[in-house]
């Protein structure tokens, strides 16, 4: 059985899986980034810190998918490639284009099992 990003490949995935495997996916790979925000919260536990960097994540891609028209909570297959569209450009400023291209591969290759 391969796990990508908690979305079993073996099975046919559901959109409301990638959209949470994208979750996963940018919270790890963006995850050096958002520890800045532990000076915020310097009171913060670990576990409840990733909580809040997870939260952070998921209420930007919500955001993203206002953008693109499309919904965070009913997401089309569409609406996620435009989304994953989006973090890619804001990727561009925190990391290399070899690290972006490699999750975006993983990325896609859910896509393409809805």
């Amino acid at each position: 059985m391969t796990i990508i990003y908690g979305v079993d490949i073996s099975r046919p995935a559901k959109p409301e899986d990638v959209r949470d495997a994208i979750v996963e996916c940018f919270t790890q790979a963006h995850s050096e980034a958002l520890a800045d925000l532990k000076n915020y919260n310097k009171d913060v536990s670990d576990i409840s810190f990733e909580e809040i960097k997870r939260i952070n994540v998921r209420q930007m891609i919500r955001n993203y998918f206002d953008q693109v028209g499309g919904s965070y909570d009913k997401p089309t297959r569409d609406s996620i490639v435009n989304v994953v569209k989006k973090l890619k450009e804001f990727a561009i400023n925190f990391r290399n284009k070899d690290v972006i291209e490699k999750h975006i591969k993983e990325i896609q290759s859910l896509i393409e099992m809805i």
